[in-house]
């Protein structure tokens, strides 16, 4: 379908992140041009008026089936969240309760304008399922655990993720990666090997590191070195790596990070909220390290909204510096999409708009209240905006909402549905 989104404000990316109005023209999923076009034949047009067109944001770190948990199990220390609340009540879900849920996620990510996300689950094929009927972009992960390739457990997990990726094939929204839970779940052998897996594959890794203090000091003790300098001594990151958190790292960690080329996605609101801390954000970025962005799951954040991190990523790392000019907005929107295209290899794919790449789209209303005036577009991104003012989401040149509704999935039934396995497992 032919596209043609016209009047609206249009954030490019030439230095840096500029706007200027301009219509920008659709076809085949690809954007194939902006300016004055008259030849274009439009099959659908999208009135910008009063809007702001940006590339979709890049949620680099989550668990969309987690949206069960949503709420319930909140101010608790992290390993008590996790061991005696969280993780029991995942084993009980069934792959169907994770699809649904799933599906809550993705509907929580259009309507705040989240365009492509990675998401390390356990529950085979619900995660493809939920993505090709949402119209989303997604990073797909089985999480892994065990102690070697021939462990049952992680023999099973690695070979429903290599079912996933033949299920998917074909699908160019849907792309995978390896998925090693952590240190502590994952043994020597298994962490050892999968990066060659990886390589063969051609495909990256993501794996939690150092989000709380506890993995610290047993790494400390076990290894007499971090997480990440034990990572680097078994040759874990000769394969791309995403690495979600690095909260609880050092100067040494940040330059084996930097030069091993590992990205990382922080999560401030979760790693906030379950008392980790603050990763050092501004060290990586001099270092050189590319750092982009993840909500984390709704268990532990308690939102998938983008927006609100990326406003919440800058304020607090001005307040931690006491420099007001520390992650400007213009960066801070640079890890949310160009930084989060990069570290899914998609850098090519989508993250800014120009002929050529992917229509991955939100038009965002300006005409709210607490966006108003608009004496600067870019700024009201992180400083003003709150995520409900995604007005229009366009993925791979599919319209998933228009005018705030959406068109590829059933609200209501996914709340009834959603609703359904909270009352029997919570």
């Amino acid at each position: 379908m032919n596209i043609l989104i016209k009047n609206a404000e249009v954030l490019f990316f030439e230095a840096e992140f500029t706007s200027r109005k301009e219509d920008v023209y659709i076809s085949g999923g690809l954007i194939c041009k902006s300016g004055d076009t008259r030849d274009f034949k439009a099959d659908h047009v999208i009135d910008g008026s009063g809007k702001l067109l940006i590339p979709g944001l890049v949620n680099c770190h989550t668990h969309a089936y987690m949206s069960l948990f949503r709420n319930y199990a909140d101010d608790l220390p992290f390993n008590e969240w996790l061991f005696n609340r969280i993780l029991p009540k995942e084993d009980a879900m069934k792959s169907e309760d994770a699809y649904w849920c799933n599906l809550l996620s993705c509907q929580e990510m259009i309507r705040t304008g989240t365009t492509c996300f990675t998401d390390m689950q356990m529950f085979k094929l619900q995660s493809v399922r939920s993505v090709r009927e949402s119209g989303l972009r997604a990073v797909i992960s089985r999480g892994l655990v065990g102690e070697d390739l021939k462990d049952p457990a992680a023999r099973t997990r690695l070979d429903e993720a290599f079912e996933e990726m033949e299920g998917a094939r074909g699908n160019k929204r849907i792309s995978f990666m390896l998925g090693p839970h952590a240190v502590y779940t994952c043994g020597e052998a298994l962490l050892r090997a999968l990066p060659d897996i990886a390589l063969e594959r051609n495909i990256g890794q993501q794996i939690h590191i150092l989000e709380g203090r506890t993995e610290l000091e047993e790494s400390l003790k076990k290894y007499g070195c971090s997480s990440v300098a034990y990572l680097d001594s078994l040759g874990f990151f000769r394969a791309p790596t995403l690495a979600a958190h690095c909260v609880h790292i050092n100067e040494e960690d940040i330059n084996i990070l930097a030069r091993r080329g590992v990205s990382v996605a922080t999560n401030p609101m979760s790693n906030m909220k379950l008392g980790n801390g603050f990763a050092p954000v501004t060290k990586l970025l001099e270092a050189g390290v590319n750092v982009c962005v993840g909500t984390d799951s709704a268990a532990s954040n308690n939102a998938l909204n983008m927006f609100r991190e990326l406003s919440v990523l800058s304020y607090i790392h001005k307040g931690l510096s006491e420099d007001a000019l520390c992650l400007g907005a213009r960066e801070t929107l640079g890890l949310g999409i160009l930084n989060g295209a990069r570290a899914l290899a998609l850098e090519d794919k989508i993250g800014s708009i120009k002929p050529g790449m992917g229509a991955d789209l939100v038009l965002v209303d300006l005409d709210r209240p607490w966006m108003q005036p608009v004496n600067n577009p870019i700024y009201s991104l992180i400083y003003s905006v709150s995520g409900s003012e995604a007005d229009t989401v366009v993925v791979d040149g599919k319209i998933l909402m228009e005018k705030g509704e959406l068109k590829t999935l059933d609200e209501d039934k996914i709340k009834w549905e959603v609703d359904n396995v909270r009352k029997r497992l919570l």
